[in-house]
């Protein structure tokens, strides 16, 4: 059971805490997880913003929740636990003393921190918190990515910070960590017996992780250009999906045993550098084209002046351990792409020998199919005989773990996971250190790499799956990209 707890956002303002944080933390409200006496205190750059602080939340509120689940009265109360307060983060003064009369005052013991800021101001918000006596034994601090440029800049965030927190109380946030069907990924693996020995070299093919994005710059062209979809994506959110399917069974689910087969997982990571960089990786940028029968501009010209940022990765990679040996994995990310999902898809090695005649059709290898987004689903994909049919035929057909079909009141909000869980003290779903100095190791030489001239990013239309040259990378070991639709057509059967 949470105790009370003071929740402060600073950039209590911002584009992420009126979408994001706010409406989270009035699900949690709604659905009784907030005790009695938690206060949330959201931080404002000027006094005018304080004061007009509750009716822009509760505007944005409507927005970015769904119809039914903004109720007046549940608002109203949400929003006595309410207190924005003036701080210039950049400044020590007296604002940061109102700011710890108001906490000191509260009763509430535990105190979490959530940096909704740019990295550059971490180091001396956590400076002004020490020097504000704000930061407790048990106080914990939540900081959003991106945690860096490169190793060595992520290495000097993370040093910063660590001037004023514990390891143990730092909680590095990585949304799709809180998804509930990343969650039940762990369940899924190590909770089922038919699954425990079908997850290694023996049993299954390839591995394929593709987070697919239909939006361009949408006004983050500054941050964006200076980073890239490797930086922006790959380094974080998908070694972590990559992690969380590969990993050995902790010995118990805690946060530190997680932590240390995800870290295991990172460090087997077969290194790609110089010119084995060239033959494993596929970077895009995209031009113009059509997408749901509109016109959208290209990058470039988003951007408003040359550059070589990609906005298209594809990776072949190889974990080498035993459980992994050869198999592949294969990932990729994208903007302005055709279709908006997030998947992963673990698909089987073929039956060791075919019984029906070729007459019967072909054999579609298994596969698991989990859906993260826009929808939560889980997907077993195998051969039945097609009863619709007199003679034997077989076809894939979807076995089909629509979360939304079977929980009626289901709906995920990584976010409102992730706080609750930030004010509990279970770190189970952040990121350690560690593991940011490996991700960043591995990534690095590629980024490296990428500067060679022969390296520039292919061109690809918006509004298809992009680069050529992706698709090229998996038709060279007889593979595909997935899709179900080609594979319940039987399509993906064709070469």
């Amino acid at each position: 059971m949470l105790e009370a707890f003071d929740f402060v956002i600073f950039g209590g303002a911002g584009d992420l805490a009126l979408r994001k944080l706010i409406p989270g933390l009035y699900r949690a409200h709604r659905e009784g997880a907030l005790p009695n006496g938690a206060r949330i205190i959201p931080t404002c750059r000027n006094t005018q913003m304080v004061t007009e602080y509750k009716n822009k939340v509760r505007d944005a509120a409507k927005e970015h929740l769904n119809a039914d689940e903004f109720v007046d009265a549940d608002w109203d109360s949400f929003a006595n636990r309410l207190h924005p307060v003036f701080v210039d983060i950049a400044t020590r003064d007296e604002h940061w003393d109102a700011l710890a009369q108001l906490m000191n005052t509260g009763g509430n013991s535990q105190r979490v921190f959530y940096l909704s800021t740019p990295p550059s101001v971490f180091s001396v918000c956590c400076k002004h918190l020490h020097e504000s006596g704000l930061i407790t034994e048990s106080a914990r601090v939540v900081v959003e990515k991106p945690l860096g440029y490169d190793g060595k800049t992520a290495e000097e965030i993370n040093s910063q910070i660590a001037e004023y927190f514990r390891e143990e109380a730092i909680y590095r946030i990585d949304h799709y960590l809180g998804k509930e069907t990343v969650q039940n990924l762990l369940a899924l693996r190590f909770a089922n017996g038919m699954f425990e020995h079908l997850w290694d070299a023996r049993s299954i093919d390839h591995v394929q992780i593709t987070i697919s994005e239909t939006v361009g710059l949408e006004g983050r062209a500054g941050f964006y250009d200076g980073a890239g979809a490797l930086r922006d994506m790959v380094q974080n959110h998908i070694l972590q999906l990559l992690c969380l399917v590969a990993m050995e069974s902790p010995n118990r689910m805690t946060a530190e045993r997680i932590r240390a087969e995800k870290l295991k997982v990172l460090e087997s990571l077969r290194p790609l550098t110089g010119n084995t960089v060239k033959y494993n990786t596929v970077r895009g940028q995209y031009v113009a084209g059509d997408m749901n029968d509109k016109q959208v501009p290209g990058y470039l010209d988003e951007l408003g002046k040359p550059s070589d940022t990609e906005t298209f990765v594809a990776i072949r990679a190889y974990i080498d351990n035993s459980r992994w040996a050869n198999v592949p994995f294969y990932l990729r990310t994208g903007k302005r792409m055709k279709q908006r999902f997030a998947e992963i898809v673990i698909q089987y090695k073929d039956v060791a020998h075919r019984v029906y005649p070729e007459s019967a059709g072909a054999a579609t290898p298994n596969r698991l199919v989990i859906r993260l987004q826009p929808e939560e689903s889980i997907k077993i994909i195998m051969i039945s005989k097609d009863l619709e049919k007199h003679e034997t035929r077989l076809r894939p057909v979807a076995l089909n773990l629509n979360f939304a079909d079977t929980y009626k009141d289901f709906y995920s909000d990584a976010y409102k996971r992730l706080m609750l869980d930030a004010a509990a003290g279970d770190a189970s779903l952040f990121i350690h250190r560690a593991e940011v100095d490996a991700a960043w190791a591995w990534i690095d030489p590629i980024i490296e790499a990428w500067q060679r001239p022969e390296n520039k990013p292919h061109g690809y239309m918006a509004g298809s799956w992009g680069p050529q040259a992706s698709a090229q990378m998996l038709a060279s070991d007889r593979r595909r990209w997935f899709s179900i639709d080609e594979v319940l057509s039987g399509a993906d059967q064709e070469w």
